[in-house]
């Protein structure tokens, strides 16, 4: 991915469908939600139960260089191995990554893109279940449920050759988001500069080339880090002539 890249190797990018959205929140249900609990759809098998949440998430899955920024940072922080440089720098780089990035647009509470077409598909199949909680006295809250089908579904996703990429990226999300809530990983994704400078209804722009540099820049401090680790003591070094 170029720092501006909006076309493809074809030429224009096109439009992300509705049904490349279905997905999408398919995959992020399954490796992203909670197990349910009581008083829970009885077909129900995992649950996201802010819609903050799934947009955040939505956004990583979308955006391989913001989610390459994120596997750098817990590098740097020492959460992950060094072999996640080499994830970082596969979603900066290669094609199919590329090939599945989609912008959103910013608004009052980050990235956002309505998910009501996509849940309408996942409902008429009984893949998954958009619930709303409360309303009355409170602003309702939306549920997102998998259910057993949908589940199913998405075992046979990765089977599929042209879809697994979603359930194979999805993991990396999952990874990085952690147990996380809604509010908390959208406060991560506003700590870049780009995306919090934005203007509302504008789509975030791409960060490749700067999560390139980061990346690089760590690579290199660790390898001298690792070659100072392994050079002689210089001071305690004796020759095996002394007796």
């Amino acid at each position: 991915m170029t720092a501006d890249s909006t076309t493809t190797h074809g030429g224009a990018r096109p439009q992300a469908t509705r049904m490349q959205h279905a997905i999408r929140v398919l995959v992020i249900l399954d490796a992203c939600g909670e197990v349910v609990k009581a008083g829970d759809p009885a077909d129900a098998v995992k649950v996201i139960r802010s819609e903050l949440r799934l947009q955040a998430l939505d956004f990583w899955l979308r955006n391989p260089d913001y989610l390459a920024d994120e596997l750098v940072t817990k590098v740097e922080a020492g959460e992950f191995s060094e072999s996640y440089l080499d994830t970082a720098n596969h979603l900066l780089d290669d094609p199919e990554p590329d090939l599945r990035w989609y912008p959103m647009p910013r608004w009052h509470y980050g990235a956002y893109e309505a998910v009501d077409d996509a849940f309408s598909i996942l409902d008429a199949y009984g893949l998954a279940l958009l619930r709303r909680k409360g309303g009355v006295v409170k602003a309702a809250r939306s549920q997102f449920f998998l259910t057993t089908k949908g589940k199913a579904a998405v075992a046979d996703l990765a089977e599929e050759p042209r879809l697994s990429w979603y359930t194979e990226q999805v993991k990396l999300v999952a990874l990085v988001a952690g147990t996380d809530l809604g509010s908390a990983l959208k406060k991560r994704q506003y700590k870049q500069a780009e995306y919090a400078k934005t203007e509302l209804g504008v789509n975030i722009a791409p960060i490749a080339s700067g999560v390139r540099e980061r990346l690089e820049k760590l690579r290199a401090a660790n390898d001298h880090y690792s070659k100072d680790q392994g050079a002689p003591d210089a001071a305690n070094h004796t020759d095996g002539s002394e007796s």
